[in-house]
């Protein structure tokens, strides 16, 4: 039989390094709320049940958790007496009677499911309390791991902590695991009788050894153990998840010119044989299919990019933007909203809003729907194998039919039929040696103006 589970998620924190008006669990780390990456990690450990310990920002915090993979409980700490006070808020949950108990933070967006199902499989083997533990680079400041075997049997604070014991590089990640019958009663027997009154999971420990029972430590990768402090650390882990992402769409056949320059949201697919060049920035919900090429300088944010097709440089394609197979959208383009088809070119300098565009269809050069008319927002629909001259504008709603050809500055407010040629301009109009003239009287109205000025 599976053995259960009940993940405890400590986010009550005060988050006062931060310096920021919400919690610190709620910034976002590949747009998308720290929280949420570590329930996901909960959710690819195959852990349905989550409490969730709360205090500041609670309401926004919880609706950050409830991601749809897990089912979690908001449960408020009102008092901040230390890490095992705050797994006791979960105390009705814990009593329901899970086989395994998992303590995890809130602010370690990085921890993917591998140490977690490894804390669980040291519970599996009959182990009571399991800690999950990193190698760290410069262990200062970190409580160490006093392993002896395959035993652990302290956890000693660096304060505290003997010359030699400093020298230990194995620490404390925080993250344990508890036998979920006996969780209780192990918990309830954690004092605070230190130094700032407060009650310690890391005590756990040595009261499960002073019980006859057995604590073990599990390693994780330090980076995955990470915790955000400060906006300083938010960077760091920002960093570390977008070289993380980056290394494996790289491994899943993505190729990236310069990919410490690529930004990716939690949520980007790209597809096998994507080329992303320097300096492109994924916002949330953006597919990319196979073959497509996103040149350099491009930004894309709820965007479907098909196969084969190409965006930029310089382009940016906003929420809605769906770019056809072998379509391109190039530089000093926006498309918001639009359907771009098969084969059909946006090139330069355009903005494509609240459109169609049909296959095989061309764009010139400063082309604009003008989709929005101060109070609502309307459709323009341009049919295939259509010619739009540079500079027109397409004032919405307004449809052009299939091979309809439109001439270049062309203001076009009323539809085209098909095959059809529209000139929607007015007639070129020169009067020859009249520059001069306008030129003088501007320079006198500007004379004029100076004086009147100076008059005040």
């Amino acid at each position: 039989m599976e053995r259960t589970c009940l993940a405890i998620i400590l986010a009550a924190g005060e988050s006062t390094r931060m310096k920021s008006a919400m919690s610190k669990v709620l910034h976002p780390v590949a747009g998308r709320a720290m929280i949420s990456h570590v329930v996901d990690a909960l959710a690819s450990a195959s852990i349905s049940d989550v409490a969730l310990v709360v205090g500041r920002d609670a309401e926004a915090v919880a609706a950050a958790a409830n991601t749809g993979d897990v089912a979690v409980t908001a449960l408020l700490q009102k008092e901040r007496l230390g890490t095992a006070h705050a797994v006791l808020a979960a105390r009705e949950a814990i009593a329901k009677g899970y086989d395994d108990i998992l303590v995890v933070f809130g602010d370690t967006p990085l921890i993917t499911a591998a140490p977690l199902e490894a804390a669980r499989d040291g519970l599996a083997a009959g182990n009571d309390v399991v800690v999950i533990g990193f190698q760290a680079a410069d262990p200062t400041g970190y409580g160490r791991l006093i392993v002896e075997g395959d035993a652990l049997v302290a956890i000693r604070e660096h304060r505290d902590a003997s010359e030699e014991e400093r020298r230990i590089t194995y620490c404390n990640g925080g993250l344990m695991a508890i036998d979920g019958r006996k969780a209780l009663d192990l918990l309830d027997r954690v004092g605070n009788t230190n130094a700032k009154g407060e009650y310690y999971l890391t005590d756990l420990v040595e009261i499960v050894r002073s019980l006859g029972g057995r604590a073990i430590a599990v390693e994780a990768p330090e980076e995955e153990l990470t915790g955000c402090n400060t906006r300083a650390e938010l960077a760091y882990i920002e960093r570390l998840w977008q070289q993380r992402r980056r290394h494996e769409l790289m491994l899943a056949g993505v190729s990236m010119v310069a990919p410490e320059t690529v930004f990716l949201s939690w949520d980007t697919a790209l597809a096998q044989d994507v080329l992303v060049e320097p300096n492109v920035v994924f916002g949330p919900g953006v597919r990319v299919e196979s073959g497509a090429i996103i040149h350099a300088f491009s930004h894309l944010e709820g965007a479907h990019v098909r196969a084969g097709a190409a965006v930029g440089p310089f382009a940016r394609l906003r929420t809605g933007a769906d770019l056809g197979a072998n379509s391109k959208v190039g530089n000093f383009c926006e498309v918001k909203k639009a359907e771009i088809g098969a084969g059909a070119k946006v090139s330069h300098l355009t903005y494509i809003g609240d459109a169609f565009v049909g296959a095989g269809t061309n764009i010139g050069a400063g082309t604009i729907t003008c989709n929005y008319d101060g109070v609502d927002k309307h459709v323009t629909r341009i049919g295939a194998n259509a010619f739009i001259g540079s500079n027109s504008a397409l004032v919405a709603p307004v449809s052009i039919g299939d091979g309809a050809l439109i001439a270049s500055g062309s203001v076009i407010t009323e539809d085209v039929p098909a095959d059809a040629v529209a000139f929607g301009r007015a007639r070129q109009e020169v009067k020859p040696g009249r520059a001069p003239i306008l030129r003088e009287r501007y320079k006198a109205e500007k004379l004029a103006r100076k004086i009147a000025k100076a008059a005040e």
